[in-house]
């Protein structure tokens, strides 16, 4: 694996005639980091090109030494490196946050037991072990953040790509999503890009 988790070299995407971002040039290294802009500013087509959802128009870059494209040998790999938690909700209605947050891992290549373990474990970390039966779209606005950090940590990836997790939270729960980020990166290690 490379020693930088991200490395971006003239990234530039358009969307017809509209420039989204334009000549990106990163070096990650393992760690948290922020992304800072406003609205409109490129940052979630930014991430969804790390992930390997969008093709940038020029450029190129790797996860962990792995091609970020969609045409890329190892997107297989590369899911199983990287948690992404949505901006959007992207909750599935009708299902209990247990079983959410399991079926990511399974996407993420867990087989059925070990997601179901997972899942127990990360939402009891999450603090949100007692809501687990409840049906997701029942959950208010901080404990939808705190699944969908659950889906994005399952399967225990070494790099988190977090697009606004403290968006629609009040104060408090925005400073306790903070405190539980830095948490993960102390106890865990996890690289962290935050956009926000």
């Amino acid at each position: 694996m490379s020693e930088n988790a991200i490395e971006l070299r003239g990234i530039t995407r358009t969307f017809g005639s509209n420039p989204a971002l334009r000549g990106v040039d990163l070096v990650l290294p393992k760690g948290p980091v922020g992304l800072l802009g406003p609205n409109g500013a490129g940052k979630s087509t930014l991430l969804k090109i790390i992930l390997g959802l969008l093709n940038p128009t020029t450029g190129e870059g790797s996860v962990f030494g792995y091609p970020i494209s969609p045409t890329s040998t190892a997107p297989a790999r590369l899911r199983s490196l990287v948690g992404y938690m949505p901006e959007a909700d992207a909750l599935v209605p009708g299902l209990r946050g247990v079983d959410y947050v399991s079926l990511a891992g399974e996407l993420c290549g867990l087989t059925r037991k070990q997601s179901l373990r997972r899942s127990h474990e990360v939402l009891e970390y999450l603090e949100l072990g007692e809501a687990r039966y409840r049906n997701v779209e029942e959950y208010s606005t901080g404990m939808k953040q705190r699944v969908k950090l659950a889906q994005a940590l399952v399967h225990d990836p070494p790099l988190l790509l977090l697009d606004e997790p403290t968006s629609g939270l009040d104060p408090a729960g925005r400073e306790a999503m903070l405190r539980l980020l830095k948490q993960l990166g102390q106890d865990f290690g996890k690289t962290m890009l935050i956009s926000t």
